[in-house]
């Protein structure tokens, strides 16, 4: 029977999985434990560089070093400095195949999928042989262990650690939206976004040049400085709301739209009917694309 039966790697920050083992098998409490990494992942910055968290069956260990952990569900039997030394052969062959630059640039889920062959070799050698390959390695981790023990961690203290009540996470919409990623910019995204940005330089430079005439003798145009200033704002805030996500995105969108279009109707005797439908058409656009912008699934399974 196979000790190390599965195997995790992710980045500390941010949890993002970077590779896993294959898993082949259906064992329930396999299942479990392999769902329960995810909640460890996202705490993975505020618990020690070495842990192992008890099950009924299988355990769960996991070591950090240089912002990657590399995790392991093992069975029971399997003693915890052979489960430590194969995280320590993990890390080894992980760093010797890609750089810390390459880590941190990583913004998708598994981009380094094809280490998984690399994680099935280290587990048949560790399951079949029963150790590591050099004996000296496993009595080093053992001196290592006794003088400096793993701690023992319940899931209950994960979640804790990682403001988890009941089972959800408890986060403020503020945090959840600093947390979550959009899907990438498209190109017609790219073009909403040079468009407005178009709008907002056109509002910005009528505005300042209407503020010249209006401080010396035209009093009387000072709103429509105003609605030029309020229109440039709210294009630069369309930008900032299609680039990043934000709690209430579809009510703030639908509030700048409206702004915007009530502008260019303020500025009916300054625009021609080609301009104010230029402006008004690109606020459309960009709003559309801003409400159909979705989220990244972060909750991807960790078996592959």
């Amino acid at each position: 029977m196979s000790l190390i039966l599965f195997a995790f790697v992710v980045r500390v920050r941010d949890g993002l999985p970077l590779s896993a083992s294959t898993d082949f098998l259906h064992n329930k409490e396999l299942q479990e434990r392999k769902q329960q990494l995810k909640v460890i992942s996202k705490s993975l910055n505020i618990l020690p560089e070495r842990g192992i968290i008890k099950g009924h069956e299988l355990n769960i260990y996991f070591l950090s070093s240089k912002g990657v952990s590399y995790m392991t569900v093992c069975a029971c039997g399997l003693p915890a400095a052979m489960a430590f030394c194969f995280l320590e052969d993990l890390c080894w062959e992980f760093t010797a195949c890609f750089d810390s630059s390459a880590v941190a640039l990583a913004s998708r889920p598994y981009p380094f999928l094809e280490f998984d062959s690399t994680i099935q070799k280290l587990q048949h050698h560790y399951n079949q042989n029963k150790g590591p390959s050099l004996e000296i390695t496993l009595v080093e981790v053992q001196e290592e262990l006794s003088t400096s023990p793993p701690q023992v961690f319940t899931m209950e203290d994960v979640m804790m650690a990682n403001g988890v009540a009941n089972g959800h996470v408890d986060q403020t919409p503020a945090s959840e939206g600093q947390n979550q990623r959009l899907e990438p910019v498209s190109a017609p995204g790219i073009l909403s976004l040079v468009l407005n940005i178009t709008c907002a330089a056109l509002n910005l430079i009528r505005g300042v040049h209407l503020i010249e005439y209006t401080f010396q003798d035209d009093y009387d145009s000072l709103w429509n400085v105003l609605a030029f200033l309020v229109a440039f704002v709210c294009c630069v805030c369309q930008c900032h709301l299609y680039l990043f996500h934000t709690c209430q995105k579809k009510l703030k969108a639908i509030t700048l739209l409206i702004l915007i279009i009530l502008c260019n109707a303020f500025l009916f005797d300054v625009r021609n009917i080609w301009q104010l439908i230029f402006h008004m058409s690109v606020a459309c656009i960009s709003t559309l694309l801003t409400l159909h912008r979705k989220l990244l699934d972060r909750n991807t399974d960790c078996g592959v």
